[in-house]
């Protein structure tokens, strides 16, 4: 049973960053009521910046997660000078509360696509990767429920996570990666039939249930369109961009541009986009061909302005790769032509994103 006397006391010791004094002292809290199962937290916002504010309410989320499910609070704040704020996080029809952090971890850059088949999972993967090989410390969530190919990427098919003294999962890791897969709990032959509600919940737990440790950025593959497991995401994290993935194709940008769409209408800042499969490099000629056509991509990109982050070539190397569990830039002897695309992509994203 949830004993509201307590989180109003938890509540009350939530330091104000600007002034060093807690909102009990500032008689800031409004009022904090507890409705069937969701507790409605109002407070007062006056002089207090939107810097500020997310801090407060990260530290009333932190303090009430020993004792709630704080997915079921919903915080608003109220100014004597405007009007009621609306409710924290994306409060849209559903009326969704207050979004988290992980623990532990610096940045999150969500990477998705409006479509299949545009190589978006090896994408990530060498990213870590080539991220990894920059000196960042490198997680991926694999939310691609319909596809979570990242084990089989890594290596680590047959793989099993554990779990703590306080059933918390312990993630896998890989080539100095940390994962942790939809892949790991289904049977790769059977056909995933999950319901919004049930990839919600495990989404959840790949966030708040894993014991990440400390990371400078955690990827997560979404999977492709822009359905259930895109919407849980943004609204469960506070996520610090995503990162759109297109084949050069008109057609493919034209899926790819539904997703990019969604991220905006979610408020989610779109960090760039990368031209996958932009050309092909024979082995035998080492030559490149443009088999999809001449790409109109970074003209779009601009058009919108958008940060255009690169282009990747297909090549033998990089499938080939893929299928033996070694990523491409975990390789002792670097493809150059391959490494060096991935490296400028990664690049030009530290220039935009602190991480």
């Amino acid at each position: 049973m949830i004993n509201v006397e307590l989180l109003k006391e938890q509540i009350a010791q939530v330091i104000n960053p600007l002034s060093g004094k807690t909102l009990e002292d500032e008689s800031r809290i409004e009022s904090i009521n507890l409705k069937e199962d969701e507790l409605f937290i109002k407070y007062k916002r006056d002089g207090i910046a939107a810097k500020e504010k997310k801090i407060i309410e990260n530290e009333i989320l932190s303090k009430l997660d020993k004792h709630m499910d704080t997915d079921k609070v919903i915080l608003k704040s109220i100014s004597a000078q405007k009007k009621e704020a609306k409710p924290t996080g994306i409060q849209n029809p559903t009326g969704i509360p207050a979004k988290k952090r992980i623990n532990g971890v610096k940045k999150i850059i969500a990477i998705g696509s409006g479509k299949g088949g545009v190589g978006k999972s090896t994408l990530t993967v060498n990213l870590a990767m080539t991220l990894k090989n920059a000196g960042k410390k490198v997680g991926i969530i694999d939310a691609d429920i319909y596809g979570p190919s990242i084990p089989m990427t890594l290596g680590m098919m047959d793989a099993q996570p554990l779990a703590n003294d306080d059933n918390k999962m312990l993630p896998l890791e890989a080539h100095g990666i940390k994962f942790i897969s939809f892949g790991l709990f289904i049977d790769t032959e059977a056909p995933v039939i999950w319901r919004g509600p049930m990839l919600g919940k495990v989404l959840n737990q790949f966030f708040f249930d894993v014991v990440w440790g400390d990371l400078d950025v955690i990827l997560i593959d979404l999977p492709p369109g822009t359905g259930d497991v895109q919407l849980s995401m943004v609204q469960k994290i506070e996520t610090d961009g995503a990162i759109i993935v297109s084949t050069p194709q008109d057609l493919a940008f034209l899926d790819a541009r539904r997703a990019l769409e969604m991220f905006k209408k979610m408020e989610l800042p779109v960090l760039g986009i990368v031209e996958n499969m932009s050309s092909f490099i024979c082995d035998n000629c080492d030559k490149e061909h443009h088999i999809f056509g001449n790409s109109n991509l970074k003209k779009t990109s601009e058009s919108l302005d958008i940060n255009f982050l690169g282009a990747i070539p297909m090549k033998h190397s990089i499938a080939s790769a893929g299928d033996s569990g070694v990523p491409v830039m975990a390789q002792d002897n670097l493809d150059t032509t391959i490494s060096s695309s991935y490296e400028s992509v990664v690049k030009i994203l530290l220039e935009n994103v602190e991480i």
